[in-house]
């Protein structure tokens, strides 16, 4: 389980400027229970590839975190992992992850593993560099692309497939492109096991409460310039509004025009 956050603004800014001090506060304060590493991704104009800066260490002892949010973009996202129990902590774990011109973050948990690897093209499989359900579902939306589909309908289709499968799972994500930030909302039905809980537990007072009233909610706000943020509950204050639930939403990195796509029409015929 992890935390997310990520704007598109309409010119270049940084994570830390679209935090505030306060979001920061908040954000450090989360990485004492989500410190098994974290990762930074960014869009700096429309157009561009994603850049990726990830590292399997705590955000509140490595100094290159700061320079991440810091670092100057049109659309960023920043990650914050709370490795999945029996998975490792290392660099090849750690979000998000980068393939094919798109940078993936996931918080959540899907399992049994085999059973989802076992959806993997074989063509999929040589491209896993680490050992995640996370990665092994940023392949399946490649998968997809590859195969025609424009980003958010791919994710769309992805979320709506492995909702079916794995109903308690939280797909909740961020995709950035060369031109979108993508967002899955698809974790109503998800909850922290009892493990997570007892690891949530000796932190509990020492984190925002929205965080641990309604751990897997994505929440939104934009500016009076367009900007828009996503953040998780924690991050995201108790004056943002609620993300459509069971959806994927995608942000124009151009014009910050968004759209909607609901799990529930989403066709089954590409299964």
């Amino acid at each position: 389980m992890c935390r997310l956050f990520a704007f598109v603004s309409p010119e270049l800014s940084t994570a830390g400027a679209s935090l505030g001090a306060g979001g920061i506060e908040s954000l450090l304060s989360l990485a004492r229970l989500h410190g098994d590493g974290w990762g930074w991704a960014g869009v700096r104009e429309p157009g561009e590839a994603p850049v990726v800066k990830r590292s399997p260490l705590p955000a509140t002892t490595d100094p290159a975190f700061d320079a991440a949010l810091d670092t100057p973009a049109r659309a960023a996202m920043v990650h914050l992992r709370w490795a999945t129990a029996g998975l490792p902590v290392n660099a090849c774990n750690a979000h998000p992850f980068e393939a094919d011109g798109l940078a993936f973050a996931h918080n959540g948990t899907i399992k049994p593993l085999d059973d989802l690897r076992a959806l993997l093209s074989p063509e999929s499989v040589p491209t896993l560099t680490g050992t995640t359900d996370s990665e092994m579902y940023f392949a399946l939306i490649r998968e997809q692309v590859a195969a025609g589909l424009p980003l958010q309908h791919a994710a769309a289709h992805v979320a709506h497939r492995l909702r079916d499968l794995f109903p308690l799972a939280s797909l909740n994500a961020l995709i950035l492109d060369r031109d979108h930030l993508v967002v899955v909302h698809a974790s109503a039905t998800s909850i922290l096991t009892d493990h997570d809980r007892a690891r949530l537990a000796p932190l509990a007072a020492q984190l925002p409460d929205e965080h641990n009233e309604d751990y897997f909610a994505l929440r939104t706000r934009r500016e009076a310039d367009g900007s828009v943020m996503i953040a998780s509950t924690g991050v995201a204050g108790e004056d943002w509004t609620a993300l459509p639930a069971e959806a994927v939403t995608a942000i124009r990195l151009d014009d910050l025009h968004s759209s909607t796509i609901e799990l529930s029409a989403v066709s089954a015929a590409r299964r």
